[in-house]
C-alpha cells in the first residue's frame, strides 16, 4: 500500500503541471468536446509510459548497473530546474486560459492529443525517466506503477470534466501564481528526496 500511494503522489506531482498536453485537455474540457475520447487516450498513453519506466527502468538497472544512479542524479537535477521554470512563472504571473474557438471533430482532435502525447520530450521526463527514477526505491515496483497509473486516469478525467469548474479560476492571474509555486514547491521535494536516496 505504501508503494502504492507513493505511486499515486509521485504521478499526480508529476502530471499536474500545465504543459501543452494538459492545456489541450483543459481546453477540450472547456469547449466540452470529445472529452472522454480525449482522456481516455492520454490516461492510457500515460500508462503505457509508465509501465515502460518503472519496469524498463529495472531491466535497464540489471543490465547497466550505474543506470539507477543516473536516473536518480538526471531526475533530481532535472526537477529542480523543473520547479525553478514554476517558480520563475509564478513571479512573473499573467498567465490566463479562457476557451475560444470551434470544436474539432473526434479524429483530428485525437491526431493532436497523440502529437501533444508522443511527441512531447516531457512526457517521457516525467513518465520514464522520473517515475522509472523514483520507483527503484520501492520494492513493490508493480503496486508503485499502479498508483502511478491511478494517478493519471485521476487527473485526466477531473481535468477534463472539471475544466468548465476551473474556467472562472484560471482567467485570473492570480490563480496561475498559486498553481506554479505548488507545482515547483512539490517539484523541488521530490528532487530531495532522490538527492537523500
Amino acid at each position: 500500500m505504501q508503494a502504492y500511494l507513493a505511486g499515486l503522489g509521485t504521478g499526480l506531482s508529476l502530471i499536474v503541471a500545465i504543459g501543452a498536453q494538459n492545456a489541450f485537455v483543459l481546453r477540450q474540457g472547456l469547449l466540452r468536446s470529445h472529452v472522454f475520447a480525449v482522456c481516455l487516450f492520454c490516461a492510457l498513453s500515460d500508462a503505457v509510459l509508465i509501465v515502460a519506466g518503472v519496469f524498463g527502468a529495472d531491466l535497464l538497472s540489471d543490465i547497466a548497473p550505474w543506470f539507477s544512479e543516473a536516473m536518480r542524479w538526471g531526475g533530481a537535477a532535472f526537477l529542480i530546474v523543473y520547479g525553478l521554470h514554476a517558480a520563475r512563472s509564478a513571479l512573473a504571473g499573467g498567465e490566463t486560459m479562457r476557451a475560444s474557438g470551434r470544436a474539432a471533430p473526434l479524429w483530428p482532435t485525437l491526431a493532436t492529443a497523440a502529437a501533444l502525447t508522443w511527441a512531447n520530450p516531457h512526457v517521457y521526463l516525467d513518465t520514464v525517466v522520473l517515475l522509472g527514477a523514483v520507483s527503484a526505491g520501492f520494492e513493490d515496483r508493480p503496486a508503485f506503477a499502479g498508483g502511478a497509473v491511478t494517478g493519471s486516469f485521476l487527473f485526466f478525467f477531473a481535468l477534463g470534466y472539471g475544466a468548465r469548474l476551473l474556467e472562472p479560476v484560471f482567467a485570473r492571474p492570480m490563480a496561475w501564481r498559486v498553481l506554479d509555486m505548488g507545482i515547483a514547491a512539490i517539484m523541488w521535494s521530490i528532487a530531495a528526496k532522490l538527492l537523500l536516496g
